[in-house]
Formats: structure tokens, sequence, C-alpha cells
């Protein structure tokens, strides 16, 4: 392992004003506080050495899983590129399956459930930025929770924005792919899984989904 870094453990940051409590608590933060910048250095030192490391190897590439990310079920496979900003609220239950160029902006926690696949180039990002072209030039970004439950398939180049939930074993593929528009939360979200397995898609956009399919 790398020295100096500390195995990531997810737990919940103490109530308090800090900038990562602030960010785990759906508040506007600055990211560019110290502390997280530490932090999302110590992610980019274990994602370069897991990124980097041999395909023979599987041992060291789950001990630097572990040691990246809050949760790591059995048997996930996570293939190499993968990039996050923190690492430690990343949270995949086992059997997961990650295809290559996974991007996780965990600037809030990501959840990601037990049998979930997930195909090429998909992005999840907690992260978002004020509405307000005003506010927003301040600086300071807001971050949402991302829920995907259990043996959903996220197809190919999908974009899975802050505050979205995709509800457990959709009863018709796919869950979410390419041709899927999500909604990039700027207020806290109050919205149910969707257990049809797509999250805010209109009918028509349903329909088209399903006739590429």
């Amino acid at each position: 392992m790398l020295p100096g870094l500390q195995t990531a453990t997810g737990e919940q940051v103490k109530t308090d004003d800090s900038a990562r409590a602030r960010m785990l608590a759906g508040k506007l933060y600055d990211a560019s506080d110290p502390e997280l910048g530490a932090m999302r250095l110590r992610a980019r030192r274990l994602t370069h050495a897991y990124n980097h490391s041999s395909p023979d190897d599987q041992a060291e590439r789950t001990a630097w899983l572990t040691e990246l990310l809050g949760a790591l079920g059995e048997g996930v496979v996570v293939e190499p590129p993968f990039h996050c900003d923190y690492g430690a609220y990343i949270r995949i239950g086992a059997g997961v399956y990650v295809n290559f160029g996974c991007v996780v902006l965990d600037c809030n926690t990501v959840d990601i459930g037990a049998g979930t696949q997930i195909a090429p180039r998909v992005v999840i990002s907690a992260a978002t930025h004020p509405v307000d072209p005003d506010e927003r030039r301040k600086g300071p970004e807001m971050a949402y929770p991302v829920t995907i439950g259990r043996n959903v398939w996220i197809g190919a180049g999908a974009i899975i924005g802050a505050g979205v939930t995709i509800g457990d074993e959709p009863p018709s593929a796919p869950a979410a792919s390419s041709s899927t528009t999500f909604r990039h939360a700027s207020s806290p979200p109050a919205i149910p899984a969707a257990s049809s397995g797509h999250y805010e898609a209109d009918a028509d956009v349903s329909r088209a989904m399903q006739a590429r399919h």
C-alpha cells in the first residue's frame, strides 16, 4: 500500500460546520477546503495505483479497492480505468460488475446494490451546482446521494446525476441507457425509487429507449 494512506471507512461525519459535513448534508460547501483536497489527493493516488495494477494479480486489485472504497462486497469486479473523487463515500454490494471507464463523483454517498452491472463509460455524479449563475459564480458546490438498487443494469454511456435513485430489480431492462436523460438535481429531491427502472424518464423517452433495445 502507499505510505501514509489510511483505509477509507465511509463512516458518517459528526454534525459540525466543516466543509466535509456540509458536503454530506447536501448544503453549499467549499470544495477547495484543505481537508477535502487531501482526501481527493488520497483517492488520486489509490486510483492511480489501481489503474496501473497487473491484470494477473486480482488479489492486489481487491486490496486497492478495499483501501479506496467505503464498502466493498464479495466478488466485485471493477475494470480499470476507474476514477472517483473520494472513494470513501462509494459503497458497492456483492457481485457487482463495473466495466471500463467508470467515473464516480462521490461528493455524497453513492450506493450500488448487489448484482448490479455497469457498462462502459458510465458517469455517476453526486455533485451539482447552484442553478442561479450569480450564486454559482461565488464558487460553493452541493452534492446529493445517489442510490442504485440490486440487480440493475446501467447501459453504456449513461450519466446518472445528483439525487437520483434507481430501484431494485427493474421488471424490464435496461435500468438506464445512453438514451435516457437523468435529472441533475439543484435542490434535494424528494422522489421515490423508480420501480420501473427508469428514473424520471417521460413517456416519449421511455418508448424511445425501449425501441432501441
